[in-house]
Formats: C-alpha cells, structure tokens, sequence
C-alpha cells in the first residue's frame, strides 16, 4: 500500500490541492452568492488570530494544508479496497460531509476560542456564531452547499486516481 504513496507522491499532492480548490471554490461561491454564511478558511483562521484580515488568509493556508491531509486519508482508503472512481470518492465525500455537519461542526463551539456556545449570550470575547447542528445557523441551504462541497472534493480525488491509474487496473 505505501508504495502508491511512494510512487506517485507528486500526483497526489497536486490532486490534494485540485480537489480542495474545487470544494473551497463551491464553499466560497455558495457564501457569496448568500446560499450559507459558511467560510470555513476564516472559521479555521480565527482559531491562530482574532484579526479578521488574517484570519482569512491564515485560515486558507491551513485549511489547503487539511484538505492534503484528508486527500492522503482518501487514497489510503482507496489503496485499501484496490478501487478509486469518482462515484466511490463522491459517496465519500459525501459521509464526510455528514461527519463534518452532524458532528465536527457542532463541536466546534466548544473548543474554538473565539465562537459563542449555543448557550453563551453576546460577549466581547466572542467574535463568531457557533454553526449549531448541520450547520444551520449559518443558512438552511448550508447542508446542501456543503455536502455538494464535499461530494465534489471526493469525486475529484477518486475520478483522478483513476485517470491516474495509481491502483494498476482500477478504473
């Protein structure tokens, strides 16, 4: 299994990032367009600074920086059923997805220095509105636009390794 890492070290990097540009691109597309007030970029950035122009652009290093790091738990995933296809990287995506909004996001509130709980009034301290459960307190089409965001992220990962060929066979 180490070896299609090995080998092909180069192509999936460059895929890691593809694949997390194509889902920030819906992310931060579905924000500006109103669809959710989702941006996880700055949600990550503000956890390093309470300055909302550098949480942006810190926020986006370290979210491009976890989207490789997902990318490689894809792969692996796929080296360890010996099949990568879009449809089996979307369907993947897509329980990421529902991880991200059942439990992370919910979660967050509790770690994250700078977001109110569900249970915090207004407070100097607290500069962000926790998501709340599947993320809806940041839109009722925030579900949709991210588990579109994610299904996308694991197609483009999974339809790359198969154009790829980097199980030998597997298309």
């Amino acid at each position: 299994m180490t070896d299609v890492f090995d080998s092909n070290l180069p192509s999936l990097l460059f895929w890691g990032l593809i694949a997390t540009t194509a889902m920030t691109t819906i992310l931060q597309a579905s924000q500006g367009l109103g669809l959710s007030r989702l941006s996880l970029p700055f949600l990550f950035g503000t956890f390093f600074t309470g300055n909302r122009n550098r949480a942006i652009v810190i926020g986006f290093i370290a979210y491009v920086i976890g989207g490789w790091v997902f990318a490689f738990f894809y792969f692996l995933f796929f080296a360890s059923i010996q099949r990568a296809t879009w449809w089996i990287g979307a369907i993947l995506g897509i329980l990421h997805g529902i991880f991200l909004l059942v439990c992370a996001l919910p979660l967050l509130a509790h770690v994250h220095p700078r977001m109110a709980s569900e249970h915090d009034g207004p407070r100097r301290k607290f500069m962000l509105e926790p998501p709340g459960f599947l993320g809806l307190n940041y839109g009722y089409r925030t579900p949709f636009t991210t588990l579109l965001a994610q299904a996308v992220y694991g197609a483009t990962l999974g339809g790359l390794a198969q154009l790829g060929n980097v199980l030998g066979g597997s298309a």
